[in-house]
């Protein structure tokens, strides 16, 4: 195994220098960096991590608070994740990724047992618990979502508010005059989970300024609860001409019910999605659609890590404008009297 004497030896300068370099805390010269990490490369030293932390106060480690819940769909989360690991390996951190639904407490844990330098927090809520101990640690924080009280927080996510009323805009336009919205499933809301309740705060204000109905029903991802959430909605307002849909679980089951009443889409019902891209593309109608960009959030919030860990302060929130990308799933209204 390559030592840090070794290295010291290869490069022609002191196992101190060598340590000096590797944990910044001494200024060294350019021209000696640069020949103590060829020596590093050529060499194939890997620092032991206890020891960097050790000399650094610095564990290179990010941690990613992300609760599995099952009513959220994973595949987002996870892409998400992905994101947040390939952009920290690019900048030198490594990721722990914790999964449990443990609020503040796992931030009192992170912050007080120093397992990682700073933390990204998914899943968050308007009146989010753990946001009291996040303001107050040491360490610092960047959320994916969105709270309702951003003061002193960095915070990276998809303009939901301007999603939900890029969809009304979207269908309004085409002569739709009565939407129906099938939510998250309805734990999703019970929790005040930002993104969700933030989408439908966008949709009311869009459908009031175009003076649309306007239906919102949480649901379960199932073909059992899709359908009988559909069938109330048709019963109460027959002449529904529209529908947005927020669940990605409940995309195909949707479609499916749709066929088996002899809807066609979009001949008879226009159909719009808030889901990533990929969920879009590949429903069995190629789905018009906000697309959730899962990458970029994870990226972004990476890169702010990174910032504050330099030292930079917080910079408050960043939201990422919707687009609407127009596929097979929507149309001009037609034969509807109505409302």
């Amino acid at each position: 195994m390559v030592t840090l004497a070794d290295v010291a030896r290869h490069a022609g300068v002191s196992a101190s220098t060598v340590s000096y370099v590797l944990s910044g805390k001494r200024s060294i010269s350019a021209s000696t960096r640069e020949r103590i990490q060829r020596s590093i490369d050529e060499l194939g030293y890997r620092p032991h991590a206890g020891a960097r932390a050790l000399a650094s106060s610095r564990t290179n480690i990010l941690a990613l608070m992300m609760p599995l819940r099952t009513d959220l769909h994973l595949p987002v989360m996870l892409e998400i994740a992905m994101a947040v690991t390939t952009t920290a390996r690019a900048h030198g951190y490594d990721v722990l990724l914790l999964t449990g639904e443990e609020g503040p407490e796992a931030v009192r844990r992170v912050e007080g047992s120093a397992i990682a330098d700073a933390m990204i927090v998914m899943d968050v809520g308007l009146d989010d618990p753990r946001l009291a101990q996040l303001k107050r640690a040491e360490r610092p924080a960047v959320l994916i979502g969105l709270p309702g009280d951003t003061a002193g927080l960095d915070c990276v996510d998809l303009d939901f508010e301007a999603a939900g009323a890029r969809c009304v805009d979207h269908l309004a336009d085409m002569g739709h005059t009565q939407i129906a919205v099938l939510g998250e499933p309805p734990a999703v809301y019970a929790r005040g989970t930002g993104f969700a309740e933030r989408t439908v705060t966008g949709l009311r204000a869009a459908a009031r300024e175009r003076d649309t109905g306007l239906l919102h029903r949480p649901v379960e991802g199932t073909y059992a609860a899709v359908s009988a959430t559909l069938g109330r909605i048709f019963e109460e307002r027959p002449t529904t001409s529209a529908l947005v849909v927020q669940n990605e679980a409940a995309v195909e089951p949707l479609l499916a019910v749709l066929r088996q009443q002899g809807r066609a889409v979009p001949e008879d019902v226009s159909v719009v999605a808030i889901c990533p891209d990929q969920v879009a593309l590949h429903a069995s109608v190629p789905l018009t659609a906000v697309g959730v960009p899962a990458q970029e959030m994870g990226r972004l919030a990476v890169e702010r890590l990174v910032a504050r860990l330099g030292g930079q302060a917080p910079s408050g929130p960043l939201l990422i404008a919707p687009e609407l990308t127009v596929r097979e799933s929507s149309g001009s209204r037609r034969g509807h009297g109505g409302r």
